[in-house]
């Protein structure tokens, strides 16, 4: 029998990450975070497995960011064989799937699992289910071999018994499909349909991405996309794993933190332009922080003092975020027992210019130091630097960029930037 389930559309440009943090729980299962940026949200599945060995459990930090941080080239580069092989390697071996493959409209470009020896790359594609996946944008799902796309020649041997089937999007128009196979007998589990679903749209919004960095506007954001790539590859592990940790205590929390996780991806890749209203670039921060919080505890405090006058001012996009980051990053995470973070904001009338800023009482960043966050360092430029150039190209003479710091006793930076200019 096969099931058909709706496959979210609309998918935005956007990059979209995904983590998958094993946790040992007391009834054994594997928490899989999957992060989408667009209407779908997010998944969080809780997939009952056997008990893993200890090495396989405690995957170290380090090798779990690896993970993430090689996720994100490989579909970004476009549907094709190796980029397939990879993203199938990857998903079999990080959440122990028990086979994968991925297919554009005609060929199979990457399997991984057992049945490899008869489903292979380059083959067409035989299953009539992932045929029907492609054209019905919809996801499919079967326990009946006859659906797989087994070869003749396979005499009914391939061990693979069931599948669900994805199609993959990129405007919206089938380019391919994912497919994740089960091995044991019976039901596909609900949680393997949702992970599919959540796997597949990660995958359709790199492929959009992909489409996106081959147009010419990649060259007109360009130090725009340099600061979305400098999102904290830390901040999204340290999240996920709070939020992993909160699964098993207080649900209601980590869908709460799983939505707010949601907006901060979506909200990042969101713009096209330069500009937005200063209310919207407030609320991504009051998200981060949101996020920062339930990993930090009381120990990160947040104050805001925001003049409603601010709030419809364009100011550039992904501006204040990178500033609240690097106070959190290096004031407040360095120094024991936490500390304050503000955020100001008024409208000077004199001069007519949005004064922001951003304040910590954190351990301070040392003269050369400081000094470094502001320079390109090796072909490399950190956030600090991109912001006051993108000032400096978008304003030119009329914006400020100004930071301060004492070692012990905190960190400010303030921008000034000039109301009343809209063509950013």
């Amino acid at each position: 029998m096969i099931l058909p389930l709706s496959v979210t559309t609309g998918i935005a440009v956007s990059m979209a990450l995904a983590w998958f943090m094993e946790l040992e729980l007391a009834s054994p299962a594997t928490v899989l975070v999957v992060v989408l940026g667009a209407n779908a949200g997010l998944f969080l599945g809780l997939r009952g497995r056997t008990t893993l060995a200890p090495a396989r459990r405690a995957l170290p930090q380090r090798r779990m960011v690896s993970l993430v941080e090689q996720t994100l080239p490989h579909m970004r580069l476009g549907l094709n064989e190796e980029t397939a092989l990879r993203t199938v390697q990857l998903l079999h071996d990080v959440m122990r799937l028990d086979a994968v493959a991925i297919t554009d409209r005609e060929r199979v470009l990457a399997f991984t699992g057992p049945g490899s020896d008869h489903h292979r790359a380059g083959d067409e594609v035989r299953s009539t289910m992932t045929r029907r996946a492609m054209e019905s944008n919809k996801i499919l799902v079967t326990t009946d071999a006859r659906h797989l796309g087994c070869p003749p020649g396979s005499n009914g041997n391939c061990p693979l018994a069931g599948a669900v089937v994805a199609p993959l999007l990129c405007d919206d128009y089938p380019v391919g499909s994912l497919a994740v196979f089960q091995t044991a007998e019976g039901d596909v589990e609900s949680s393997l349909i949702e992970l599919t679903k959540g796997l597949a749209g990660m995958l359709s919004l790199q492929l959009e991405l992909a489409q996106a960095h081959r147009g010419a506007q990649i060259a007109e954001t360009a130090k725009l996309d340099a600061l979305r790539a400098q999102i904290n590859p830390h901040f999204l592990f340290n999240t996920l794993n709070t939020i992993s940790m909160k699964a098993r205590t207080d649900s209601e929390e980590a869908r709460r933190l799983l939505i707010k996780l949601s907006d901060f991806l979506r909200y990042a890749m969101k713009y096209s332009g330069h500009a937005a209203p200063f209310g919207e670039e407030y609320f991504f921060v009051r998200t981060y922080l949101f996020l920062e919080k339930a990993r930090f505890g009381d120990s990160l405090k947040v104050r805001y003092d925001i003049d409603p006058q601010c709030l419809s001012i364009p100011v550039p996009v992904l501006t204040i975020q990178p500033l609240i980051e690097n106070a959190v990053k290096h004031g407040i995470a360095q120094q024991p027992g936490g500390g304050l973070i503000e955020l100001r904001a008024r409208v000077e009338p004199i001069g007519g210019v949005l004064r922001v800023r951003v304040v910590d009482n954190g351990v301070g960043i040392e003269r050369e130091r400081l000094s470094s966050l502001m320079t390109v360092n090796g072909g490399e430029i950190s956030a600090l630097a991109n912001i006051y150039e993108r000032l400096t190209r978008l304003y030119g003479g009329r914006a400020s960029f100004e930071i301060s710091s004492t070692p012990g006793k905190g960190t400010s930076v303030s921008l000034g930037l000039p109301v009343g200019i809209n063509d950013l």
